[in-house]
């Protein structure tokens, strides 16, 4: 793994955040390597605004510089958060 990325930080160390329910404005908990949460207060998916994109999805030492497991995880969650509402 690479040492010092500062953008990687948020997946090497994840951190915990609130954020509002966009449905009820209950403070929800979300980690800093996560796309989404349930809020515990109306049990709806919460998605952290500006979760679009990560230097995960454009720079070339992503997998070097997170680790193999970290970058699969992140691919795995991204896929999921692309094709949700897809048949839904």
């Amino acid at each position: 793994m690479i040492a010092n990325c500062p953008g990687s930080d948020k997946f090497k160390q994840p951190k915990p955040e609130n954020i509002k329910c966009n449905f009820c404005g209950k403070e929800t908990e979300i980690w800093t390597d996560e796309f989404q949460t349930t809020c515990p207060n109306c049990h709806k998916r919460v998605t952290r605004a500006g979760a679009t994109q990560s230097c995960l999805d454009w720079c070339k030492f992503a997998k070097e510089c997170v680790g193999e497991s970290i970058y699969n995880e992140y691919l795995k969650a991204k896929e999921k958060e692309n094709t949700k509402g897809e048949g839904e």
